[in-house]
């Protein structure tokens, strides 16, 4: 199946935002965020979007290939941690309240979404699933990091603050709202412990003590040590999680 590219000018931003889709009317939602510094075409480049064509092609999910601004939030090293966060929050409003939105009204499912992503990508589909979860209803992170530290080092104001789960989970009163929403949606993290994912497993360890605490059900899957923080990895671990889980 042909996807097909969309632009559309992004009052948040002040700037036109490109993004992809790929499925028929009547599938749920789903959103994927490129890893960092990614673009909107690098998770078909990759081959991703092939891993989900069967459950594209039968209708089950309308897929939304996401565009990022890591560049200027998560990677700059020249602004402020002040300008960064604003940066990240700016873009977060950006899908929330504008592409989420268009995608829905083109999809036609009323079902929460799912959010899904590789490294940076996975802690973006962290981010969006644990800060709204009145939106996603599923989320898979394959080898993410759910602590600003890694990018933002002691670095923390409100902002950042607002999008760290690591932070803001562990300060979630235990009557919150969020906590019957995440109780009854399907939480998979994935991280190999091969080359490259000693920082992400470290990421990925940290919110499954977090969720364990909280008495939230989940799934943190953690493979072996020969598994890379690489696409070949990622091409097996998200149809073998959305046919295990997602999909049912």
């Amino acid at each position: 199946m042909e996807g097909k590219i969309r632009t559309s000018f992004s009052k948040v931003l002040d700037r036109d935002m490109t993004y992809k889709t790929f499925g028929k009317r009547g599938g749920r939602l789903c959103i994927a965020f490129a890893p960092q510094n990614g673009r909107y075409y690098d998770f078909e480049n990759f081959g991703m979007v092939d891993t989900l064509m069967p459950y594209i092609e039968s209708g089950k999910i309308y897929l939304v290939l996401a565009d990022s601004l890591d560049e200027i939030s998560w990677s700059s090293k020249t602004l402020d941690g002040a300008t960064r966060a604003y940066n990240q929050e700016k873009w977060y409003h950006y899908i929330i309240d504008e592409l989420y939105p268009s995608a829905k009204r083109q999809c036609g499912n009323k079902e929460r979404a799912i959010a899904i992503g590789c490294s940076m990508g996975g802690y973006h589909a962290g981010n969006f699933f644990f800060r709204r979860p009145d939106k996603f209803g599923a989320m898979v992170s394959l080898s993410g990091t759910f602590n600003s530290n890694l990018f933002f080092g002691s670095y923390m104001d409100s902002t950042l603050y607002d999008n760290c789960p690591a932070a803001f989970l562990r300060n979630m009163p235990a009557d919150h709202p969020w906590i019957e929403l995440y109780k009854n949606s399907d939480i998979i993290t994935c991280c190999g412990q091969g080359a490259w994912e000693e920082d992400l497993l470290r990421g990925t360890r940290e919110l499954d003590e977090i969720l364990t605490k909280m008495g939230i059900p989940h799934f943190s899957d953690y493979w072996g040590y020969d598994v890379n923080h690489d696409w070949p990895w990622w091409r097996k671990q998200l149809p073998y999680f959305f046919e295990k889980f997602i999909i049912k």
